[in-house]
Formats: structure tokens, C-alpha cells, sequence
């Protein structure tokens, strides 16, 4: 399990248009949001990464970089990209299955073909949203069983408002004896 304030996992993976990223340099001033989704055959994630595009400069604006993961390979990230009209959100692409458990991601099993006609891969991991701070530490995560109900950029854009205004430390730190 992640930690908050602890180091998250390493992350180094090519993206469609921004040469190599690595989340050790990413070189934000507040941290950067690491969006996993599940891949192109997910309509949900079509949604949920429309709605993070929406609001690239609005996290931008408060120093903080964005970026769209999956274990999809380059043709299928830039189908989503397309797909979604995206033309501020960074995607990264090839995520590997054991780096996305050190993520603390779920893994699922392809059911087939989806309700919009794209075959699922063998296996692929199902969505996680975190921010992570400059010094590569968590600030935040949310890690989904399901494609459905997740947590909305809107509301950690305002979050993050109220936590650079408060100096709001991460929080669910302790890890000593309950």
C-alpha cells in the first residue's frame, strides 16, 4: 500500500507527444496528477479523461502537471487521445501489469468486447488517481475495483486551492499500533 508523504513508486514511460516522462523530473512546482485508466476499450475512461482535459490549465495554473496512464501500447493511447480530442493532457503509454500493483492497482481479466465494441486486453489494470508531490512523496490517491464512481478533477482542483492556501499537509500518514 502506498504511503502518504512516503515515495511513491517509480514511473518512467514514453508518451504520445512529450518524449520520455519521469515522474522523478517531471519538474512541476506543486506536483503532478498520474491519471491510470484502463485503456481505450473503456468508455468510462473516455468520460473521465475528457474531464481531466477540461482542466489541465486549471491545474497548471496552481503548478501542478497532469498526465493520462495506461497499460495500452502507442496505437491504442493515441486512439483514446484522439478519441477524447485531446490536445493539453500528456499520455503515457505501456505501463507494465507489475508496475501498476506496485501502484497499488487492481488487475482484471478481459471480459471480451465491451458495450462499445473494443476487445479488452488480457489483462489490464483498473483505474487510480494520484497526486504526487515534487519530491515525488504522495499527496493523494484513490484506487477504483471498478470503472465506475471516481473521484471528480473539479473537486481536487478545489482541494487543492484550499491546501495551498492552508499549507494542508497530506493526510492518512500514521502508521504505528491502533
Amino acid at each position: 500500500m502506498l504511503m502518504p508523504r512516503q515515495k511513491t513508486p517509480e514511473l518512467s514511460l514514453p508518451t504520445l507527444d512529450h518524449g520520455s516522462f519521469d515522474l522523478a523530473s517531471d519538474g512541476s512546482e506543486r506536483g503532478t496528477v498520474v491519471c491510470f485508466y484502463r485503456g481505450l476499450h473503456c468508455p468510462l475512461c473516455a468520460n473521465y479523461l475528457t474531464e481531466l482535459e477540461r482542466k489541465v490549465d486549471d491545474f497548471a495554473e496552481r503548478g501542478v502537471k497532469t498526465i493520462a496512464v495506461s497499460s495500452d501500447g502507442q496505437e491504442r493511447t493515441r486512439a483514446m487521445a484522439d478519441k477524447i480530442g485531446a490536445s493539453k493532457l500528456r499520455f503515457a503509454y505501456d505501463l507494465s501489469l507489475p508496475k501498476a500493483k506496485e501502484w497499488g492497482l487492481y488487475i482484471s481479466t478481459s471480459r471480451g468486447k465491451t458495450s462499445i465494441g473494443i476487445e479488452e486486453p488480457a489483462l489490464f489494470s483498473e483505474p487510480g488517481l494520484f497526486m504526487v508531490t515534487p519530491e515525488q512523496s504522495l499527496y493523494y490517491g484513490s484506487v477504483q475495483t471498478m470503472p465506475f464512481v471516481r473521484p471528480h478533477f473539479s473537486e481536487l482542483v478545489g482541494a487543492l486551492d484550499f491546501a495551498i492556501a492552508n499549507e494542508y499537509p497530506a493526510r492518512g500518514e500514521y502508521t504505528g499500533e491502533v
